[in-house]
């Protein structure tokens, strides 16, 4: 089977060989990101889901296509990646003390099929010092990270709890996937090692 994972990041990469899937190709397809205003998070990261899943599905009508979108959201408002130190240092501090949502919508597709979901995780920070907000700023982490914080990483220490799933603020609900995969015919947990 030909499977594709429409994402650059590495995390995701990461996720998958993670659960068994190594045999993949990966293509950052090139899509428009915008979106209607007002629109729910979770609305937000299906429609971007579905069209990275449309735009690698070009590969061809066997394969199958593995697509996700994360945004970090506050009070319903979405943030983003900072465009620059100043805007982390702003996103960092609202978040600082306060519980967020993450939100991963996700989408598989195979020719004409696709099933389209998200899922979302509530996360907790923990208060943080300005100085301590300009030091993880200082590490490079929050730079190309929505919500400028990677959960991953050093930004596991402003973390004081979450609820639901872990990976899903990595980038990519595997419990998700691998419930989705199966409706395709791929069960991980029987044949992870053919994958």
């Amino acid at each position: 089977m030909n499977i594709i994972l429409a994402s650059q990041s590495p995390r995701r990469k990461e996720l998958l060989e993670r659960i068994g899937i190594h045999n993949f190709h990966i293509i950052a397809p090139d899509v428009d990101e915008s979106t209607a205003d007002g629109l729910p998070p979770a609305q937000i990261v299906e429609e971007l889901s579905v069209r990275k899943a449309r735009a690698a599905g070009a590969a061809g009508p066997d394969s199958l296509v593995i697509a996700a979108d994360t945004v970090v959201a506050l009070d319903g408002k979405v943030l983003g990646k900072p465009h620059s130190e100043e805007e982390a240092f702003a996103m960092l501090s609202a978040l600082s003390g306060r519980e967020h949502h993450v939100y991963t919508g996700l989408t598989v597709l195979q020719g004409e099929r696709a099933v389209t979901e998200h899922e979302e995780t509530a996360v907790l920070f923990r208060g943080i010092s300005p100085d301590e907000i300009r030091g993880y700023i200082a590490t490079g982490e929050p730079m190309d990270k929505a919500g400028a914080y990677g959960i991953q990483g050093v930004g596991a220490l402003l973390v004081s709890g979450i609820r639901g799933d872990y990976c899903n603020v990595m980038g990519l609900p595997v419990f998700r996937l691998g419930r989705i995969l199966r409706e395709f015919g791929v069960d991980l947990l029987r044949c992870a090692q053919q994958l």
